[in-house]
Parts: structure tokens; C-alpha cells; sequence
């Protein structure tokens, strides 16, 4: 039965939210049961408790006075009463019994690099001109092949990329995966809100003005697609975690992993050692037991600032969208209403007026609300961080060229970097000026590129090494 005036009108008086039907008689079907669904969709208990700010508010500056360092695995293997080759070993005996599975949060655009398009899809290679979708496969299929088991791969879109991610994967044949191994899910939405009076703002006659719910929308989206049950169905323990714009991630890591296991950690995230004290990280750190993630943003000057008895920096720990999660821990928290809260962001998002005018604002008018995936840590029992060098762990790619960071040329010169030192590990040398790029399907590592190669081997221009 078609949806009618008066029950959305039950719906949202309530909250005196009922502006949004004021173009109703001028909709068709089609475009009524679309402003319709998205008004149902809206928990609007919760959005009045975040306009009204009675959600629980966090003190960053007072939680900083108290913050120390978590438990943490340093890049050289300190910290921890176990080996880096014990972690290992540990991490390749779940990878080799099935019990890990993979999640790419990939509902980024890429308009900051002039890319209209998924980021996924943005050519990153530096000489294949391979996207980041691509790069990330060859690696999970080399991960698989070392390993003898497969490994799904959940990719979680935004209304933004959902459709063009598909069609990428559809034309181009899962890029070498099974068909049944790539789950591609969509996150939830948040309607923004008029920054003074709290009110839903439409984005056309039709439609409410939404926009991702974060990645911490990512527990929510697993939940509601049935991921987190697959998951359990298939003896899938633990989820390697990761963002779309950073080529350099050591997909499944199995050292990763075991430090994971082998600290009984419910969550884990991948730092890096912070350069200056107010880089712009979120910065991890450990307050009354539980770990948290402070931003940049929030952490005050004298807290940036401590050192230890060594005179390095108190709280060095960058984290860079890297985590294992249990999936039991998943399971736990997805029910919980206050592990991941909302956080608010003033932007300036276009609107249509009373008079059916669409308004480009020159200024923020407006509040969104996110969720961050980190804010799960502090419901975590036992948490642990783990150092990575990030000149073989982390490129991300966010601005266009010309920035003064994480572009796609210092990425693809990060990638051609590691894998002329992979090269230089094995013996070989590379010529001066000359790029570099290895395929994971070709080698996963120094390691197993060390066995390719022959002896004395010479790279003298630029050179592709393809599966």
C-alpha cells in the first residue's frame, strides 16, 4: 500500500520535523516512497538526543592529563615478553586454519585527488598503473596461495561508490577472486541538521540531505547485512581492518596477527611513531585501563608535548586506520549503544530552501554526525598496538599532486622505494633514478623474491615484475 501524508506526519511531529513533506504534493510515487524510506530509516530518538547534546560529551583535555602509553609492540620487536618469529608463526597457524577474514572500508570518493570516481579505483601503481582495488587483491590472492585457504574479502561502499564498486568488480572478474569471496555491503546514512535549529535539511524535493555515518558505521552495516553471522558460520575468528587510500598495508599480516593472539587482544591497531608532537594522527593512548584515541585536534599542547626518560615523545603512537578485531568482540559490541558514539562536524552542505531554491552555503550551516571505528577500543578487554615503519606500511593517498602530503606521486614513490630495497635485500641492485614495481602475485616480500632472482641480478630501467 502506498505511503501517505499522514503517516509520516505521525512520524516525525513529534520531533516537529514534518517541513521535510512540504513538497509532497508536487512528488510521484516513485519519489514518495523514496523520502518515505529515508524518513523511516532515521532513529529519531537519537538524532533529537544529538541536537540536543545529550549524548555523552567527552572531556579530551582532562583524559589527556592522565593518558599513558598502551601495551605496545615497538618497530624493533620490544615491548612483549614473545619474539617477533614466534608472532609469526603464530599468525600464519590462523591464517593457514581459516580463521581470518578481511574488510576494506572503501566508501571514499575520490574528489580531493580530481578523481570522479571510487577511490578504489584510482591508478596507483607506478609503472602498471594498477588501482588500489587491484593492488589490494593481487595481494590477498598471493596472501591465499602462501597460506593454501581462501580469505573473503568484505568491501564496505557508501551511496557514493556502491554502484560503480560493483560494476568494477562485475567487468573486471572480482579481479581474480571467487565470486562468493567478495561481499560488497553498503554503510548506513546520517541526515545533517541545521547547525542553529536542529532541523532536517532536504538536499532536494525528494530527498533528505544524508551522508555516510563514518566508519565506525562499519559494526552496524556488518550487523545489518548478515556479515557478522557469515563470518561466525564459517569459523572466521578474527577481521583484518582497513582503509581504501593506502597502498602500502601489509594485507594480513601475519606477524600482525600473532601479536594479536598471542596478547589475547580483542583489538588491535597498527601505530606509527609520531614525528612532531601535534602531527596531524589520531593519537592512541591508555587512560584508567582502557584505550582510547584522542585527535590530534583534541589533545592539548603540554600533553603532545611530554617526554619520556629517554627525551622522546610520552604518547608517540599515530594510528593509522590499521586494526584486527575479534569477531566474538564484533559480536559483543554490536548491540551496545555506547561503544561507538557520535561524533559532530560543522560543514557546509547545500540545501533547498522554503522557496524550492537550492542554497550553496559560503559557510558551515550545518552539523553532520559520525562515528570513528577506534571508539571501540575502549570497550576492549585487552587491547595491544603495533608499530610499523611507515615507509613500508603507509602511503595513503588523499591529496591531489601538487599537496605537500600523502599524494598519489609520494605513494607511488613509497611503492617503487620498498620494493627497490626488496631487490637490494636479495643481492640485486637497481640503477640510479631507475623505478621498481613488484606485483604481490609475483613476490609477497623480500623473502620470497630473494628465490626468484638470480644471482648478481641488475635492474638498469624501469621494470614491471607481473605474476
Amino acid at each position: 500500500m502506498p505511503t501517505n501524508i499522514e503517516e509520516l506526519t505521525e512520524i516525525l511531529a513529534p520531533y516537529n520535523q514534518t517541513h521535510v513533506l512540504r513538497y509532497w504534493n508536487e512528488l510521484d510515487a516513485d519519489a514518495r516512497e523514496s523520502l518515505a524510506a529515508q524518513v523511516r530509516a532515521i532513529d529519531l530518538d537519537e538524532l533529537e538526543r544529538l541536537i540536543k547534546g545529550e549524548d555523552e560529551q567527552i572531556d579530551f583535555a582532562e583524559m589527556a592529563k592522565g593518558a599513558t602509553l598502551p601495551l605496545a609492540v615497538s618497530a624493533d620487536g620490544t615491548g612483549v615478553d614473545w619474539s617477533p618469529e614466534a608472532a609469526r608463526k603464530r599468525g600464519e597457524e590462523a591464517l593457514r586454519a581459516g580463521e581470518i577474514a578481511a574488510i576494506l572500508v572503501a566508501g571514499g570518493q575520490g574528489t580531493r585527488l580530481g578523481f570522479d570516481s571510487p577511490k578504489g579505483m584510482f591508478p596507483v601503481g607506478p609503472l602498471s598503473g594498477r588501482t588500489l582495488f587491484q593492488i589490494f587483491a593481487d595481494r590477498l590472492l598471493a596472501t591465499q596461495r602462501r597460506y593454501g585457504v581462501a580469505i573473503p574479502w568484505y568491501i564496505m561502499t557508501s551511496e557514493a561508490t556502491d554502484a560503480d564498486t560493483r560494476a568494477y568488480f562485475e567487468s573486471n572478474d572480482n579481479l581474480g577472486l571467487a565470486a562468493d569471496q567478495v561481499i560488497i555491503f553498503k554503510q548506513g546514512t546520517m541526515p545533517a541538521v541545521d547547525a542553529e535549529s536542529g532541523k532536517l535539511l532536504l538536499a532536494s524535493k525528494d530527498s533528505l540531505a544524508l551522508s555516510p555515518d563514518g566508519h565506525g558505521g562499519t559494526l552496524r552495516a556488518l550487523d545489518r547485512n548478515g556479515c557478522l553471522e557469515r563470518m561466525k558460520a564459517n569459523g572466521h575468528k578474527h577481521l583484518f581492518y582497513f582503509q581504501v587510500d593506502n597502498p602500502l598495508v601489509t594485507l594480513c599480516d601475519p606477524e600482525f596477527i600473532g601479536h594479536h593472539l598471542l596478547s589475547g587482544s580483542e583489538m588491535t591497531s597498527q601505530v606509527i611513531r609520531k614525528r612532531y608532537p601535534k602531527e596531524k594522527v589520531g593519537n592512541v593512548v591508555q587512560v584508567d585501563g582502557r584505550t582510547h584515541v584522542i585527535e590530534y585536534s583534541d589533545l592539548p599542547d603540554e600533553a603532545a608535548e611530554m617526554t619520556d626518560e629517554t627525551g622522546g615523545l610520552k604518547l608517540w603512537a599515530g594510528s593509522i586506520a590499521v586494526h584486527l578485531f575479534d569477531v566474538a568482540f564484533l559480536d559483543r559490541e554490536r548491540n551496545n549503544a555506547t561503544s561507538l558514539p557520535f561524533h559532530r562536524a560543522n560543514k557546509k552542505v547545500p540545501y533547498l530552501a522554503e522557496s524550492g531554491e537550492l542554497v550553496e552555503p559560503e559557510t558551515p550551516n550545518a552539523t553532520k554526525f559520525e562515528t570513528f571505528i577506534f571508539d571501540l577500543l575502549p570497550s576492549a578487554e585487552q587491547t595491544i598496538i603495533y608499530e610499523v615503519d611507515p615507509a613500508k606500511a603507509f602511503a595513503p593517498v588523499k591529496n591531489a599532486d601538487g599537496a605537500e602530503t600523502d599524494t598519489p606521486l609520494l605513494a607511488k614513490q613509497a611503492i617503487a622505494d620498498l620494493h627497490r630495497g626488496w631487490i637490494e635485500q636479495a643481492g640485486g641492485k637497481v640503477a640510479p633514478g631507475v623505478k621498481v614495481e613488484i606485483n604481490a602475485k609475483y613476490a609477497l616480500d623480500a623473502g620470497e623474491l630473494a628465490a626468484k632472482l638470480p644471482e648478481n641480478f641488475g635492474v638498469d630501467a624501469d621494470q614491471y615484475f607481473d605474476a
